[in-house]
């Protein structure tokens, strides 16, 4: 165990950022895990080849996200950023999780289940990395005896197999790894659809009217706000089960304000004011994201620099984790 408390959480290339990956976690990690830990935040490129992918939009995209998580906070000087590809010890490891890993757990896998289901139903075939890629990201969290994984409920799952994996490694072969656990951010953990209130915010949803992308222009923000489902209902009031389509934009608007979302919905007797006023607070909210995103577009060199400067010191937090973890399971070592 670190002296310090160490934080791993990454993002997936799979999409643009939403405003429910900012929300949801991002912020988190700007405002506070950054600060108050040694943090390490990794776009998992290597999580995004699990399924049918055009190369050249992944790398697009891969770059895209890391720039991004740069202009919304994350500070190079306080915390690691870096590209998962970039480190070879998450794949080292991710081999040996899969010798400690048994294939019914592997099967029991809640977004499995759903992905491979969604995959077969559109005749596509099932990559065995759509399997086995939970072993993966238990290697990326593992590898740097992290001890806190900030994560959404919808990765939650995936943490306790590390945890299981974990244990079960240092039981069979000896003290090699810390068991981490899940941290779910306080507030606006899951930032719904606004087409769809009962459905996630996701980057790769096919349908994109109700998502609101960081790179959205002030405009389509306030587009897509204005025509978010609402409910047959014309009063305000803060109703997650019955009335999902308010209460996602009362959540998103408490997001931006700090105000709680049944204390704003007393202030409102229409649905098109407090579209109007959640509109204007997701602009604001993004407005210097954008900013900073042009600026750091103009300068790739001190992104570059970035990745570097962070892979290199992510290799060296997990170098000597994974040739333990090497030593342990049995392996000789290199001469």
């Amino acid at each position: 165990m670190t002296s310090t408390t160490r934080i791993f959480s990454g993002v997936k290339p799979t999409g643009h950022l939403t405003l429910g990956n900012y929300l949801g976690a991002v912020r988190q990690w700007v405002e506070s895990d950054q600060h108050r830990a040694d943090a390490l935040f990794c776009v998992v490129d290597l999580h995004a080849l699990t399924v049918e992918h055009d190369p050249a939009r992944v790398r697009r995209l891969s770059r895209q996200a890391a720039t991004l998580l740069l202009a919304a906070g994350l500070d190079p000087t306080l915390c690691t950023v870096f590209v998962q590809s970039h480190v070879d010890e998450h794949t080292r490891l991710s081999y040996l999780l899969e010798c400690t890993a048994a294939d019914g757990e592997m099967r029991r896998m809640i977004q499995y289940k759903e992905k491979s289901a969604r995959e077969r139903a559109t005749g596509g075939s099932v990559r065995l990395s759509l399997l086995t890629y939970p072993v993966l990201m238990a290697a990326d969290i593992l590898a740097y005896r992290a001890d806190e994984v900030p994560v959404g409920d919808d990765q939650a799952q995936h943490v306790e197999l590390t945890r299981d994996l974990a244990v079960r490694f240092n039981q069979r072969y000896g003290q090699t790894f810390t068991v981490p656990r899940a941290v779910l951010p306080p507030v606006a953990a899951r930032v719904m659809d606004l087409q769809d209130p009962t459905s996630k915010m996701g980057k790769s949803h096919a349908e994109t009217s109700g998502i609101v992308y960081l790179l959205d222009e002030a405009d389509v923000v306030r587009k897509k706000v204005m025509r978010a489902v609402t409910d047959s209902a014309t009063d305000v009031v803060y109703d997650r089960a019955e009335r999902p389509g308010v209460a996602n934009l009362l959540e998103l608007l408490a997001a931006c304000t700090g105000t709680a979302p049944d204390t704003l919905a007393a202030g409102y007797g229409s649905y098109g004011a407090l579209k109007r006023d959640t509109a204007d607070a997701v602009v604001e909210l993004l407005r210097p994201v954008r900013e900073r995103h042009a600026q750091l577009c103009a300068d790739p060199a001190y992104v570059d620099g970035v990745l570097r400067d962070g892979a290199r010191r992510a290799r060296e937090l997990a170098r000597p984790t994974v040739d333990a973890a090497y030593r342990a399971i049995g392996l000789l070592p290199a001469a």
